[in-house]
């Protein structure tokens, strides 16, 4: 089945890694991620930043790798899309205020699709009415207050662990982008599956990404053997 598409929610300044290693990592299982960014268009750079904890009271900031972005934001239909990733960093601080931004988180609330948050992501669906309400939220230690003023519960999940509520799957801060895309990928359902090691003078297989089926292609498919089950989503428990 055709891999999901992904939109991702950026800003001058957001954090490096949670931008390159998410889109990078789930294109390499299959799925499309679109980085966007108000008022850029495909080709327009962006800038990026490096946050670290060296030892001070709050974080380091470092200046990243630009990017370069892959969609025009004003050619986005959200509709088009099966989840939402709002990437942290500086970004989420200004782009939160942007009606157009908020249009689209809230598309993603209402139709009640994958919504995917870390580090100062939360910012971002903390300014939209109801996201985040009812919500358990991990997000870096700084926004916890923001969390609990929209009717959220701030879930200080470990540095590398990630949590999962319904289809919102958040984790800390970049430390934790292992377990959070994968989370991401359970939710998104889809299956990765491990062939066996090459031998000299062999092919070796190709680990397979399988996404679940859309409800159109059921009826189609009822005289073939069915896909293996995605595994159901387990949440972490905080540290």
């Amino acid at each position: 089945m055709p891999g999901k598409k992904i939109l991702m929610l950026v800003g001058d300044f957001t954090e490096e890694y949670e931008i390159f290693v998410f889109q990078q990592g789930m294109e390499a299982v299959g799925h499309t991620v679109h980085v966007v960014c108000p008022d850029k268009k495909t080709g327009d750079t962006l800038r990026t930043s490096l946050h670290d904890f060296e030892g001070d009271q709050t974080y380091t900031e470092k200046l990243g790798h630009n990017f370069t972005i892959n969609k025009t934001f004003s050619k986005v239909d959200p509709a088009d899309y099966d989840a939402v990733y709002c990437a942290g960093g500086r970004g989420p601080e200004y782009i939160r205020t942007d009606k157009r931004v908020q249009a689209i988180v809230r598309h993603f609330h209402e139709a009640q699709k994958p919504i995917f948050t870390i580090c100062h992501g939360v910012q971002i669906l903390i300014a939209v009415d109801g996201v985040v309400t009812g919500k358990k939220v991990a997000a870096l230690g700084a926004c916890e207050p923001e969390v609990r003023l929209a009717g959220g519960t701030y879930i200080d999940v470990a540095p590398t662990e990630a949590y999962v509520d319904g289809v919102m799957v958040s984790a800390k801060g970049w430390t934790g982008l292992a377990a959070f895309m994968r989370e991401c990928l359970k939710v998104l359902g889809t299956e990765i599956i491990h062939g066996p090691a090459a031998t000299p003078g062999t092919k070796a297989e190709k680990p397979a990404a399988k996404a679940k089926r859309a409800p159109k292609a059921e009826a189609a498919a009822e005289s073939k053997p069915a896909a293996p089950r995605a595994r159901r989503t387990k949440k972490l428990e905080p540290a």
